[in-house]
């Protein structure tokens, strides 16, 4: 198959994203690769989001698809979209995000025949919607920390064979899924050395609550002692106590 020919499906999760899913959907459209199929999985929103959404319909000429219904949250909403999808590729951009214009472009270049693989780039985290870095962590190293999943392009193949998010954890799964891939020996990691997404600080999985989970997570992997996981779940718990 050549490269264009390359069916991509994009995923956005979203709730309540009336203030940021423009951008989204803008980034999406605008991509300098066009054989994009678009999946919207919103959770039964309250506001405009949805509204937003469709008044792009037009726009994406039959290529966006959505549903909106109630879920259990993000990584519910990552797993639907995923079993939606009709592409050999498949990215995740959340709905306060949004993709350089030759995200996709760079992804379905560096695409190698292997049947699973994941791909990863440059990620900016935006703060108060101004750029405080620039980074790229390093497959190699996830054992320490997550890499820039926002940036990551994921074959179908792997997400059917291999499996999906770990819905057990209600913050932590991406970091599951991805450290689950790692360990499998079956996965093709491949970092691209471009800037992918642009990714708006302050998700559930920064929070105390997202860290205490982080911190079992690497437990149950065997990744840190009994007594690091303890002293931090305890700090954890203290903290999550005096907020309230």
């Amino acid at each position: 198959m050549k490269k264009e020919q390359l069916l991509v499906t994009i995923i956005t999760p979203c709730f309540n994203s009336e203030k940021t899913i423009e951008k989204t959907l803008k980034s999406v459209l605008n991509q300098t690769y066009h054989n994009i199929e678009y999946i919207i999985v919103d959770g039964a929103s309250k506001d405009r989001t949805m509204d937003i959404v469709k008044s792009y319909g037009k726009k994406f000429e039959g290529r966006m698809k959505w549903v909106s219904e109630q879920d259990e949250g993000i990584y519910y909403a990552m797993n639907k979209g995923i079993a939606m999808a009709s592409g050999e590729l498949v990215g995740i951009v959340n709905s306060d995000d949004f993709y350089e214009p030759d995200a996709v472009e760079k992804m379905v270049e560096a695409r190698s025949n292997v049947a699973y693989q994941i791909l990863y780039g440059f990620e900016r985290t935006l703060v108060d919607g101004k750029e405080a870095s620039i980074v790229i962590h390093n497959h190699e190293c996830l054992d320490r920390q997550m890499i820039t999943h926002p940036t990551c392009f994921v074959t179908k193949k792997l997400y059917e064979d291999l499996g999906t998010f770990n819905t057990d954890y209600r913050y932590s799964s991406d970091y599951e899924f991805m450290l689950r891939m790692f360990h499998s020996g079956k996965v093709e990691f491949t970092p691209v050395y471009a800037l992918i997404s642009n990714f708006a600080l302050g998700g559930a999985s920064g929070t105390v609550k997202g860290y205490r989970e982080t911190n079992r997570l690497k437990y149950e992997y065997h990744l840190i002692s009994k007594a690091r996981y303890r002293f931090v779940d305890i700090k954890c718990a203290i903290n999550i106590f005096l907020r309230r």
